[in-house]
């Protein structure tokens, strides 16, 4: 495909994912996500063909205009949205399907120092939520969802929807026919059952109050009150 079909591709995938974008001008003009990967689609092609230096600049100004860190050397597929994009982070061996939504805050991270794949995979039609972190050389399958805030740092299989820190998956859906299975979830049961147990303390030092109240009142009005007689 060529790169114009790329890119037009890109601007339908924002026009399709941001209710926001109103027209594709908008979107050129004004979205830092899809500026970020332009500059990186120069970077890149810089990139393996071994230019020094150029592909890092390119990107360097990239960051500087749009908030968005994209090494040159990670892989992203087409019809890729960032959605805000201020303080996403995208490391050197990384690699991104078709269809991949990020939004602000994500880091795809690596977690060694070693020359060799260190960053997340990113299979296709993958979303990322807010502030989510990936780190590792994990793989995230294909449609899977990985909520707001989570610390992603093992491999997540198609489908599934992962929350938490570390993230763990609370439930698999299937975007054919919208059918979402969910998952116990045992954090999730245990502050339930936290909530309840405090609201059952909560209504007993009620209860107790309102006891010691009424023996207050009675002790004013001078009414007598029950005591203990030993025979």
């Amino acid at each position: 495909m060529s790169t114009l079909f790329q890119i037009r591709d890109d601007i339908r995938a924002a026009l399709a994912r941001d209710p926001a974008a109103r027209n594709a001008a908008e979107v050129v003009l004004f979205y830092p996500g899809f500026h970020a990967r332009i500059a990186h689609r120069l970077a890149h092609a810089l990139h393996r063909r071994g230019v020094p230096l150029i592909p890092r600049g390119i990107m360097h100004l990239a960051r500087f205009f749009t908030g968005i860190e994209i090494h040159p050397g990670a892989r992203i597929g087409p019809r890729f949205f960032i959605d805000h994009g201020m303080g996403v982070v995208i490391g050197e061996t990384a690699e991104i399907g078709a269809g991949v939504t990020l939004y602000q805050g994500v880091t795809l991270g690596g977690t060694s120092t070693r020359r060799a794949k260190r960053h997340p995979t990113l299979r296709d039609n993958v979303v990322v939520g807010a502030g989510a972190k990936v780190i590792g050389a994990v793989e995230i399958g294909e449609n899977a969802r990985i909520g707001a805030g989570s610390v992603v740092v093992t491999s997540v299989p198609a489908n599934a929807t992962v929350v938490g820190v570390p993230g763990h998956i609370v439930a698999f859906h299937d975007d054919s026919n919208g059918v979402i299975q969910r998952l116990p979830d045992p954090e999730w049961e245990r502050l339930n059952d936290l909530d309840r147990r405090l609201q059952d303390l909560h209504d007993l030092v009620a209860h107790l109050e309102g006891h010691l109240a009424g023996l207050h009142d009675e002790h004013h009005n001078g009414e007598p009150t029950a005591t203990r007689t030993d025979d």
